[in-house]
């Protein structure tokens, strides 16, 4: 019944934004109360934690043998994370970018994700391919806490300690928090690839149409709501530092262990269609925010064009349906 499946999905996502809330937000707490770094919270915490929806939904699907929502899902993510979430969020205010780690990860996000296009081009994620995404993804975060032990001067360190000052909340009652929250996400997330395998079966669409849009857009909502909120409060560095992490885990430890799991086979679709789209918002973000010499700055106006890139994309998957 067509009802039910929308009723799992609404439910799902609505589940997963409120318990990776919870997750990252009592996580954050735990870490600093046992002394760690703001900087490395943000780095790690808040910008991998905001997409463990994404891992969670992408590794429910491939067990069920989705592997089209799997990559549509993490691919989608990018995607909106970009288009949709900088966008929208440059459009709120303008996002000024200060900070010299953030324009480290800039190139090296081109970087990786144009591999993971040569990856793609046989249309499989084999194991090989996946364990060498998650050897990258390791070595990445090994550098980030590196990284985050430090005691910089950076701007993203100022806004790290704004956001994630000491903490005396009960420890214990944050540790369940933390359990709790995760049972929430693992149950939701089956929910949601349950609901939306079958509205695409209904629909007669590709798991990789539902991945690449209703799945991708729900499972980016923690990276929205967090980009939005730190950018009011005029943390823009951690605003963009939030997507670029997201997308990072996306495209390393998401891809990356789903394809350990089950080799991914793709649609053609995805080499020439969403890869050429997610590389292409990828080189518009890093000329828009690199700044190269000087402060990088995404305005209004290259805000708009970031969204009006997005619905472009979205209606022209419409119409290829």
């Amino acid at each position: 019944m067509m009802l039910l499946s929308v009723f799992f999905v609404m439910s799902g996502l609505f589940l997963l934004f409120r318990s990776a809330e919870y997750f990252v937000g009592s996580s954050a707490s735990l870490a600093r109360y046992l002394g760690m770094s703001p900087l490395l919270i943000g780095m790690i915490i808040i910008g991998f934690g905001t997409s463990l929806p994404e891992m969670l939904v992408s590794v429910q699907s491939v067990l069920g043998g989705n592997t089209g929502i799997a990559l549509g899902n993490a691919y989608g993510s990018n995607i909106a994370n970009i288009g949709l979430i900088i966008g929208l969020t440059a459009v709120i205010s303008p996002i000024t970018v200060h900070s010299g780690i953030l324009k480290r990860e800039l190139p090296f996000l081109a970087i990786i994700t144009f591999l993971t296009v040569y990856f793609i081009r046989d249309l499989i994620v084999n194991r090989s391919e996946a364990l060498i995404l998650l050897v990258i993804f390791f070595i990445t975060l090994g550098w980030t806490i590196i990284q985050g032990k430090k005691k910089s001067s950076d701007s993203l360190y100022a806004d790290m300690e704004q956001e994630f000052p000491i903490v005396t909340q009960n420890i214990r009652q944050t540790i369940l928090q933390i359990f709790l929250s995760l049972l929430v996400l693992i149950l939701s997330s089956r929910m949601l690839v349950r609901g939306a395998v079958e509205i695409a079966q209904k629909l007669g669409v590709s798991d990789l149409f539902i991945g690449l849009t209703i799945v991708a857009v729900g499972t980016s909502l923690p990276e929205m709501a967090s980009s939005i909120m730190a950018v009011r409060k005029g943390e823009h560095d951690l605003a963009l530092g939030n997507i670029l992490g997201s997308n990072l885990f996306n495209t390393l430890a998401v891809v990356g262990l789903a394809g350990i799991i089950h080799p991914m086979y793709a649609d053609r679709n995805v080499l020439y269609r969403d890869m050429p789209v997610m590389g292409l918002l990828t080189l518009m973000l890093f000329i828009m925010s690199y700044g190269f010499g000087k402060p990088g700055r995404i305005n209004r106006f290259e805000g708009i064009i970031l969204i009006t890139s997005y619905l472009a994309y979205i209606l022209y998957l419409f119409h290829t349906l």
